[in-house]
């Protein structure tokens, strides 16, 4: 086998964590033209990654009226965008009551 075979097998380094959360902000704002926020979750799967990512989908002054909207993203195991869906929307001064 030479080593260009040896490549074309080799199986692909898992993406950290760290990369996985930064290649899913920076690709969905991309797509969507909105501010990424935060990133309230990050999870390694068999296909992938997946993460929530708070999105500011409309500013507002006061900024607690900003629309901010939550995304579940997929990405596969070389960290490209495969999936989103917008999950929920709400006001930045807005708290959970669970």
């Amino acid at each position: 086998m030479s080593a260009t075979d040896d490549e074309k097998h080799k199986t692909p380094e898992r993406l950290d964590i760290a990369t996985a959360m930064r290649l899913a902000t920076e690709q969905l704002s991309e797509l969507l033209r909105c501010e990424p926020a935060s990133v309230s979750a990050v999870k390694a799967t068999e296909d992938g990654w997946t993460a929530e990512v708070e999105i500011v989908e409309l500013e507002k002054v006061p900024d607690t009226m900003s629309v901010m909207a939550s995304y579940h993203v997929a990405l596969d195991t070389e960290g490209r965008l495969v999936g989103y869906e917008r999950t929920r929307r709400y006001a930045r001064g807005q708290i959970d009551r669970r």
